[in-house]
């Protein structure tokens, strides 16, 4: 019954399309389930394999659920091979196809004597759904897309890109996050699936959260007025070593802190003194980077446990600072690589810290709450 519905759909097609469909079929796959999308019904002519190639590949890159392809120039007795290995590449190697096709039947008959193929295809997706892919033409315009994405907090992203490279975008989100914790509430657990073959290719980043949507805007929007007001702490013409003491103060003298480690970083550690070292070390440096001061962001181990700090530039030395070690010192302090005793890094990732050696400067004033 399921078949012969089938024959009476794909005859009002050609019909429609102003001929009639008589015998012969060919069916490359079996939908398994219903679709819901409206149909589009269009015609075209194709004369060999390149040409229904590109046709399918149209088809599928609209959203069509049915056309029809006039064959009257393609020999006949290649055209089912060339329609098996054409379904095959769109579902398989076509980035869209890959992305979005359930199943692709093509049905072969004639119109008038005219050779014809009715082609119905069955998505994984709906026409809305395909209508949301991003184009890219670069990973550098993928890398833009997903920064969008994480300060959106949205589940999710599917972008179509013109020159595929391969890129661990996992690493990326996590560093995104890293840099900036002023956007990023929470690193989300993210699930990548790469679709077609050759130069381009669809890519879906699929972001889960722990946090709703609407809890991660509101803490954005507590946690970016914190950050700003760093800023405006820091004195317009002080030395760097000085500008680089008050927003030390700015940031540890707003509680006293309870080290733990939390999903939501700088939320937990500006708004309820939660932190870890990673925590403090990546919230500094985004204010020290808010303030036009250098300051990178270190991960290593102290005393065998893992431990994240940072290096600061003093006008053209760097220096280590812990903000963890400064606090148990009672206030802003540097160290050379040679005062890091019980710190291992990576030292050819990071500038060498081997200026003077200096002694901590007390807090003058007090930080904002």
């Amino acid at each position: 019954m399921k078949k012969k519905t089938l024959a009476m759909f794909l005859a009002l097609c050609l019909l429609l399309s102003g001929c009639g469909f008589l015998d012969g079929s060919y069916v490359s796959v079996t939908p398994h389930r219903e679709q819901k999308q409206t149909q589009q019904l269009d015609a075209a002519t194709v004369s060999d394999y390149e040409g229904l190639l590109e046709a399918l590949k149209q088809i599928v890159s609209t959203g069509q659920e049915s056309a029809v392809l006039y064959v009257p120039d393609y020999p006949s007795t290649t055209v089912l091979t060339g329609v098996d290995m054409a379904t095959r590449y769109v579902k398989q190697s076509d980035p869209v196809g890959a992305y979005a096709v359930e199943s692709i039947q093509c049905e072969l008959g004639s119109s008038g004597n005219v050779p014809a193929l009715a082609v119905t295809v069955q998505y994984r997706h709906s026409q809305a759904e395909l209508r949301r892919i991003r184009q890219a033409g670069t990973m550098d315009d993928v890398r833009g897309l997903v920064e969008d994405a994480l300060k959106r907090f949205t589940p999710g992203i599917v972008m179509q890109i013109a020159e595929y490279q391969d890129q661990d975008l996992t690493q990326f989100v996590q560093d995104y996050a890293a840099v900036n914790p002023q956007t990023v509430m929470e690193v989300p657990q993210v699930t990548e699936t790469v679709y077609g073959s050759g130069r381009g290719r669809v890519v879906e980043l699929v972001f889960t959260y722990q946090n709703s949507r609407d809890d991660l805007r509101k803490m954005q929007s507590q946690v970016e007025p914190v950050f700003d007001a760093a800023v405006l702490y820091v004195s317009g013409d002080g030395a760097e070593r000085q500008k680089l003491s008050q927003l030390y103060a700015f940031l540890m003298e707003r509680f006293d802190y309870k080290i733990e480690t939390s999903l939501t970083p700088a939320y937990s550690l500006l708004r309820h003194g939660v932190g870890d070292s990673r925590a403090f070390a990546t919230v500094y440096a985004a204010m020290c980077r808010g303030a036009d001061l250098e300051c990178l962001t270190v991960t290593g181990t102290c005393s065998g446990e893992p431990r994240t700090w940072n290096i600061v530039r003093e006008g053209e030395n760097y220096y280590h600072m812990d903000l963890l070690r400064c606090s148990e010192l009672g206030g802003y302090h540097t160290f050379t690589d040679r005062q890091m005793e019980g710190y291992v890094w990576d030292y050819s990732a990071y500038p060498a810290c081997t200026g003077a050696e200096t002694e901590y400067i007390e807090p003058t004033e007090e930080a904002p709450q």
